[in-house]
């Protein structure tokens, strides 16, 4: 952090303001704490004094240095507190920014590292050579090794291994790779070694496209401000010539000179929108505050007003509604067999226990949370894209994908009974498992990522919140993502797409003036969560790039707190809205009484800092423990109506 000098002006600027206002409060002397708040005034304020001169050659008149002004002001009258204050506000708000433009710099160079720098290319002459990836070209073909990340897309012409692709696709099991298949530059080569024929360029890879609509997604949401932020031009030009006149025109109308400078700083004080500034910061940085402490990091003061506006939320499936691990969770034995549940399981668990597929731990997994004991696999052998055989208690065990097993033995009654099996098991969106004993077919497991427990409220409240059913956006197969929809109330499910398929789909959504939050934990969701009105990465298992894309993260993994939070941002934007309003009676008040009347300088100053710290209280009561359980409300409303409805069933 410190490495960005707008960070350690910014911590400069805080630790001279509290210097200063330590000093004053212990009774120090007046020169020590003034010389404390006017160099406050000048690390912090330079370089927003600086981009208002720059914006006044470019005819434009920007708030930063109409807040210098004011804060000038504020210590030319004797209040230095209130300039210090103003100062560091702005200086840390700069800071932030520079902070989050280079963790999204940095996250997109780490993806670009996802896939190699070499590769190992065939020659013509049946030998190899390690190159650049850079220097690939299409129709080049390269060998990928066991372990190997592949270093470009291409397609396989030689070879069978299973390839885990979560970070593009998102799909939660390694995928079987054969001749035919595509395959991407950064995924995973499982236990066999492929040969791929190089077509695409490393530029024009998938990896390569979603670091480039991170970045350009980055830049564009950028340009987001705050409401405030919004009006800054006609209310800074409009109190600079209002100031100007109150000023010049008495002048003109044979005031003494004293008394209408003194009638124009007071205008320029009670008129400067400290209080204005002020009603719209500590609610919301309270709101984040609050939502920290509750396990949610909101990165600034426009993501939490902007969590609130949202009026439709997309969920990604993977790590995101289910937990991102697969779990056994069918064990069908064949009818015939004499074979039971336990048993199929223990000689299946027995058979993968030496494997490092994640199909394999998850049916250990099983087995050992049901305490069987496993016995010694012998002779054990793996075949890429098919499955394990070894000999368990003099039993040739083979466990492995259908497609690969299954032809073997065709023809035969229990092989149409495991066909059948795993026709079913398919189109529920399990993953299938083939178990055969002495090649014969006994049983059939089916493996699934399973839904977290929280999901379905988390949809119902999301639903209630926005008035608008939420949408899945995933790149696995349209099989698994209608059965999880179905099992967590969602109607709207956009299945198999990649990263750029996404980021279409969330822009069809904002076509019709949706302002969508996407909620998303991988690689693939980065693109999305960066074009989205709102981007929300569940922290748990997210990706580097996918927590520095987002602008909210959900660290405890808890799915609950994205309707909680939303609920919180739309309270944090009531609070703004009634400051505002607070806020603007006092400057109307003490404006008018000032041009119609005499308001003396002390009073126009006492009626300024009032107003400032009625805001100020009122926006930090968003930080109390309660704020949070009333935005919760919607999600415990939620479950409690789910309990009565199963107690009903």
């Amino acid at each position: 952090m410190l490495a960005l000098p707008e960070v350690r002006w910014a911590a400069a600027a805080l630790v001279l303001f509290l210097a200063g206002l330590a000093v004053q409060l212990l009774g120090g002397p007046s020169w020590f704490w003034w010389a404390l708040y006017l160099a406050c005034y000048v690390t912090g304020g330079w370089e927003p004094a600086l981009a208002g001169l720059k914006a006044l050659r470019e005819k434009t008149l920007d708030v930063d240095l109409l807040m210098v002004a004011a804060a000038v002001g504020a210590a030319s009258i004797g209040q230095g507190i209130d300039g210090g204050l103003l100062i560091v506000i702005f200086a840390t708000s700069g800071a932030l920014e520079a902070l989050a433009t280079a963790r999204t710099e940095d996250a997109v160079r780490g993806l670009l590292g996802l896939a190699p720098d070499t590769a190992t290319r065939l020659t013509g002459d049946g030998g190899e050579e390690s190159v650049q990836a850079a220097d690939l070209e299409v129709e080049d073909l390269i060998l990928v090794r066991p372990g190997e990340r592949i270093a470009a897309d291409g397609a396989v012409v030689a070879g069978a291994s299973e390839v885990d692709q979560a970070t593009i696709t998102g799909e939660p099991l390694p995928v079987d790779k054969t001749t035919g298949d595509e395959v991407f530059a950064g995924t995973l080569n499982g236990t066999g070694s492929l040969r791929v024929r190089v077509n695409r360029r490393a530029e024009d890879s998938v990896v390569a496209r979603i670091a480039t609509m991170v970045e350009q997604a980055s830049q564009t949401k950028a340009k987001t401000q705050l409401f405030i932020e919004k009006i800054e031009q006609r209310y800074s030009v409009g109190m600079v010539a209002a100031t100007i006149a109150v000023f010049v025109i008495p002048l003109l109308l044979g005031e003494a000179l004293q008394e209408s400078l003194l009638r124009a700083m007071t205008f320029m004080i009670v008129a400067s929108p400290c209080a204005v500034v002020l009603a719209t910061m500590p609610p919301l940085l309270a709101a984040i505050a609050n939502a920290g402490r509750h396990g949610v990091l909101v990165k600034s003061a426009v993501v939490m007003e902007q969590l609130g506006a949202a009026t439709r939320v997309a969920f990604d499936k993977t790590g995101t509604l289910t937990h991102g691990t697969p779990e056994l969770t069918e064990i069908c034995p064949l009818r015939g067999t004499r074979f039971t549940e336990e048993q199929l399981l223990r000689l299946a668990a027995a058979a993968e226990h030496p494997s490092e597929h994640p199909l394999a731990a998850a049916i250990v997994r099983a087995a050992r949370h049901r305490g069987l004991d496993l016995p010694s696999a012998d002779e054990f052998s793996a075949r890429p894209g098919r499955g394990v055989a070894a000999l368990i208690e003099d039993h040739f065990i083979q466990v492995g994908s259908p497609a690969a097993l299954l032809p073997t033995i065709d023809g035969t009654a229990d092989t149409a009974a495991a066909t059948a099996a795993v026709e079913e098991l398919q189109q529920r969106g399990h993953t299938a498992v083939v178990v055969l004993c002495e090649r014969r077919p006994i049983g059939v497991l089916g493996i699934t990522d399973q839904v977290r427990a929280e999901a379905a409220p988390t949809v119902a409240a999301v639903t209630r919140l926005t008035g608008a059913d939420p949408v899945l956006l995933t790149g696995d197969n349209a099989a698994a993502a209608v059965r999880l929809a179905q099992q967590v109330g969602i109607t709207d499910v956009r299945a198999e797409l990649l990263p750029d398929d996404k980021v279409t789909a969330v822009r069809e959504l904002e076509t019709d003036e949706q302002r969508v939050a996407v909620v998303g934990d991988g690689i693939n969701d980065a693109p999305a969560l960066a074009a989205a009105h709102t981007g929300i990465a569940m922290g748990g298992a997210g990706s580097d790039l996918t927590l520095q894309t987002a602008d909210a993260v959900v660290v405890r993994d808890d799915l609950t707190a994205i309707p909680t939070v939303i609920a919180l941002s739309r309270r944090a934007r009531r609070v703004v809205i009634a400051n505002l309003i607070i806020a603007a009676t006092f400057i109307i008040g003490l404006v008018l009484w000032d041009l119609i009347g005499t308001l003396p300088l002390a009073l126009g100053v006492a009626g300024h800092k009032s107003s400032t710290v009625i805001v100020g209280l009122n926006g930090l009561r968003l930080l109390r423990r309660a704020a949070w359980g009333r935005a919760s409300q919607p999600v415990q409303s939620t479950n409690a109506a789910g309990s009565r409805s199963r107690k009903a069933v």
